[in-house]
């Protein structure tokens, strides 16, 4: 799975080359939410005090093009736009363009993969449990959800890099008791919140990843059927026969709602939670003149970026586990490549023999 794409000369240009400029694209589209943040307070400043404002001012934030430093990498300062039209449509362009090349990135993953396991599949004479089905679906999923991890994965660490120090320094804001007194208070209970969520997580969703693997041995069994059918209808595909792999299918996935059911009981009132503490923590200060809506506004952002960062694996519990399982099977499939490897293909006809002289 791994080494096919990232050890194999044929794709390294993509593996590396593409992956590279990936990480560059994702590290700019952090930098522009970044001066999006700051934007918000000024911006929702301005509006606090729209009374004593000039509307230009507002259209000016909106529309207007003006610049201002913005500092690069700790050492590289550039004039960057900070009005909303021209720090949004950049934003707009890089997505836009990053998604499409992470898509193809994804697919020539896959395409490793297959060409990887084509050749050994049919060296190999004894028959493996759902090779059709690891080799064309499981493939795919496994490239596609990967994809979209990784780049959620690295979206989120240069997203902490970028505004950890900013919420560190916001939370010298916070007017609560105790927590007032507290150095970096709102990254501590970003990270605390976090890291409690994907332990009560781990416990709610531990059978989870059992009933995914269980779901694709049936799936396969029951596809398996409707494929030998589609040949010879005769001795294959009976309803008796279907109907039967399909009570195993319905069986499994019933006992999967079920414990998704209170599984996403939790995740949503997990979801609550994260959303209310940065109110919490700074809302008080609003009674006192201490906090601005602008603050505000730009605490809540800031604290739902590092939030969102620290809470991937927790957002992503069902894809991870749908990983888990796919990784499981495609490692199965693996093992018995190598294991029942002819060393020949078993699909070429013998050479026939020389006519005797």
């Amino acid at each position: 799975m791994i080494k096919s794409y990232f050890q194999n000369p044929k794709w390294v240009s993509w593996a590396y080359g593409v992956g590279g400029a990936i990480f560059v694209s994702i590290y700019l589209q952090v930098q522009l939410t970044v001066i999006l943040n700051e934007w918000y307070r000024e911006f929702y400043d301005l509006l606090q005090g729209a009374a004593t404002r000039d509307i230009s001012e507002f259209w000016g934030m909106l529309f207007g093009f003006t610049t201002a430093p913005y500092n690069f990498l700790g050492f590289i300062t550039v004039p960057m736009p900070n009005t909303f039209m021209w720090i949004a449509i950049p934003y707009v362009i890089i997505v836009t363009a990053t998604n499409f090349v992470v898509r193809h990135y994804g697919f020539r993953w896959r395409q490793a993969i297959t060409e990887n396991y084509v050749p050994r599949w049919r060296n190999v004479q004894h028959e493996i449990e759902g090779a059709s089905q690891r080799i064309q679906e499981d493939a795919n999923r496994f490239a596609r959800i990967v994809e979209s991890l990784g780049l959620q994965a690295f979206r989120a660490l240069m997203t902490l890099i970028a505004f950890l120090p900013i919420l560190w320094g916001l939370s010298d804001q916070v007017d609560l008791p105790i927590i007032r007194d507290v150095p970096g208070s709102l990254v501590w209970a970003a990270l605390l919140i976090s890291v409690g969520g994907m332990a009560i997580s781990w416990f709610v969703g531990y059978f989870l990843p059992g009933l995914e693997y269980n779901n694709q041995k049936v799936e396969a069994a029951f596809r398996k059927e409707l494929v030998f059918g589609e040949d010879d209808k005769a001795r294959h595909a009976q309803p008796e026969t279907l109907f039967s792999l399909f009570t195993g299918i319905r069986h499994n996935y019933f006992r999967l709602y079920a414990h998704y059911g209170y599984f996403d009981m939790w995740s949503n009132l997990y979801s609550q939670v994260t959303q209310l503490t940065p109110l919490l923590m700074m809302g008080p200060g609003m009674f006192t003149g201490a906090v601005s809506i602008g603050l505000l506004t730009q605490v809540s952002n800031a604290y739902g970026r590092v939030d969102g960062s620290f809470s991937i694996i927790l957002d992503n519990w069902t894809t991870l586990t749908e990983l888990r399982s796919i990784w499981k099977r495609l490692h199965e499939f693996e093992v018995n490549l190598d294991r029942y490897n002819t060393g020949q293909d078993v699909g070429m006809a013998a050479p026939e023999a020389s006519p005797a002289q």
